[in-house]
């Protein structure tokens, strides 16, 4: 039986026999014990009622949290020219074109989003099967393939979620950090299932959100009643 430290068993044992709480005790419980000595990312988990091999029910999308993540996003863009200096003075971290296609291939990923131009994509398009694994390639969908790319740097460096469904139907994010009041991590959670909840593909059938989970980095889990989430 594997053994705990205080702090983990003391946090375990604050979980026993909770399950489908609100979003509110949900957010108290995971906050409370993220003890760790930096400041956790709370983080959330949604099973959803799609099979993702299926073309008609993949989710992915983006959300701007209205409290932001508390994380501190890297941002590399692929333009040229006057887009590549309102990329630079948007405040992108990284802004190339082949050189940064080459550096890409050569390992170095020093960078958490990625956006390029259209006229782009041909050079980004190279890159697929390094950045396609890390859900970091380009996509219009979510407005990282765009020639306003001042805004999505913005939008990137202000607290914009990218969300896509895993092989087995769940969805994770980070939701914010455990110092953020519980107030603003309640709101986060409830913006982030709303988009996920407007994303709902038209091949999914029946029950679309099966299970939410909410935990801290190091902390225990626990399940999120789905109609408190979802309530405004």
């Amino acid at each position: 039986m594997a053994k705990y430290g205080k702090r983990t068993t003391a946090a375990r044992e604050a979980f026993v026999g909770k399950s489908d709480v609100s979003v509110e005790e949900a957010v108290a419980l995971v906050k409370s014990n993220a003890k760790a000595k930096f400041d956790e990312t709370v983080e959330i988990a949604v099973n959803l009622g799609v099979d993702p091999r299926h073309a008609d029910q993949m989710v992915r999308g983006v959300v701007g949290l209205p409290n932001g993540t508390g994380k501190t996003v890297r941002v590399a863009v692929f333009a040229r020219g006057p887009k590549a200096e309102e990329a630079q003075a948007a405040g992108a971290d990284i802004v190339g074109a082949e050189d940064l296609m080459e550096s890409i291939q050569g390992g170095k990923i020093d960078f958490d989003r990625c956006i390029a131009t259209p006229d782009m994509m041909p050079v980004v398009g190279r890159l697929g099967k390094i950045l396609g694994p890390r859900n970091l390639m380009p996509n219009p969908r979510v407005g990282t393939v765009t020639m306003d790319v001042a805004d999505a740097v913005k939008n990137a460096k202000g607290g914009e979620v990218q969300f896509k469904v895993e092989k087995a139907g769940v969805v994770h994010a980070g939701i914010g950090k455990a110092s953020f009041d519980e107030g603003k991590l309640a709101e986060n959670l409830r913006a982030f299932i709303a988009a996920l909840a407007k994303a709902r593909p038209a091949g999914a059938k029946g029950a679309y959100m099966k299970k939410i989970a909410l935990s801290s980095t190091m902390g225990p889990g626990v399940t999120v009643n789905v109609d408190s989430a979802n309530a405004e």
